[in-house]
């Protein structure tokens, strides 16, 4: 019974790291396809945004994210966090958040006054997925 058991939990454990995989490969081209939608069909943005690109979030995630940052050509590039200041500041914690890739070459952190969907001051967190992907988001 116990190898049974044992056998059947790496069964699944190897499911769901098949199928982890397979999301995050799925995530690589825009759109990224069910939960996500775009930010700028939601809000008043436009739909590439010099430095961040085009913005996919699953809603539920929201104010932090992930939001899934693309290139001009559909790539992949980024994935941004947007913890509001005042929120941890009262101790609210993000943890076990996503991320878009598993690849990351760099981080950036800075400050936002707000801006509609996450109105309130906070902190971008951006790791960028690529040596040139902050470049291609900047065009």
């Amino acid at each position: 019974m116990i190898k049974s058991l044992l056998t059947g939990a790496s069964i699944f454990a190897a499911s769901v790291t098949l199928a982890a995989a397979h999301d995050t490969e799925a995530l690589m081209q825009s759109p990224p396809g069910d939960p996500y939608v775009q930010v700028s069909d939601v809000l008043p943005l436009p739909a590439f945004i010099p430095g961040l690109g085009t913005l996919f979030v699953d809603p539920a995630m929201l104010p932090a994210g992930p939001f899934l940052a693309y290139d001009h050509d559909g790539q992949l590039s980024a994935t941004v966090y947007m913890t509001p200041l005042a929120e941890l500041e009262n101790g609210t914690s993000y943890d076990g958040l996503t991320v878009g890739s598993h690849t990351v070459a760099t981080v950036d952190i800075y400050y936002n006054a707000g801006h509609p969907g996450v109105e309130a001051p906070h902190a971008h967190v951006v790791l960028y997925h690529d040596d040139e992907a902050k470049e291609r988001l900047a065009q």
